[in-house]
């Protein structure tokens, strides 16, 4: 089933997630909805704060082609779509710039600066614990759905000048979906 993806603005997407005690049969269908809504979106990735809901999880799916070779192959033992329950990040290493978007800021894209590589546990689907060591845009995708996951937005993380050049685009956005910047 495909779910409202919530746009800035709307008051869910500064809340904290809250961890989940066991994995349920519908939490796994709701993560399987999750990944049906981000594939229709063509998105890469989904917090459930992005979707209404404040459960600590979110949904990942990188398609083939967006990794550098090298990445690429680090990251292939990684299943896809990768589904996280309660993930945290362990360890940030190193450093990366890229431009990113989010689906919940249609038309809006900046650059950020995040860790090149990251290892983070979670709690699979059958409530087995992992752990996961990502780089590239794996380890991107992967912190900015754990960071919807605390209340924080990409556009947090962009530098001023970009933001301030966003800023009308942004004021539009959060004033159509609730005010809450």
């Amino acid at each position: 089933m495909k779910l409202k993806i919530f746009k800035y603005g709307e008051p869910v997407l500064r809340e904290k997630s809250a961890p989940i005690a066991v994995v349920t049969g519908p939490l796994r269908a709701f993560a399987d909805d999750m990944v049906d809504t981000m594939h229709a979106a063509k998105g890469v990735g989904l917090a459930a704060q992005q979707v209404g809901r404040t459960e600590r999880m979110c949904v990942i799916d990188i398609p083939e082609g967006c990794e550098t070779a090298e990445d690429e192959a680090f990251n292939s033992i990684v299943p896809m779509p990768l589904v996280m329950f309660n993930p945290e990040i362990l360890s940030r290493e190193g450093s990366q710039c890229d431009k990113e978007g989010c689906l919940s800021f249609p038309g809006v894209g900046g650059s950020v600066t995040r860790a090149a590589q990251v290892t983070c546990q979670y709690l699979d689907a059958d409530n087995m614990p992992r752990i996961v060591t990502a780089r590239g845009f794996l380890a991107r995708a992967i912190q900015h759905e754990l960071d919807h996951l605390d209340g924080v937005l990409y556009v947090d993380r962009l530098s001023e000048a970009e933001r301030l050049s966003f800023e009308p685009k942004l004021k539009r956005l959060c004033g159509s979906n609730g005010g809450v910047r």
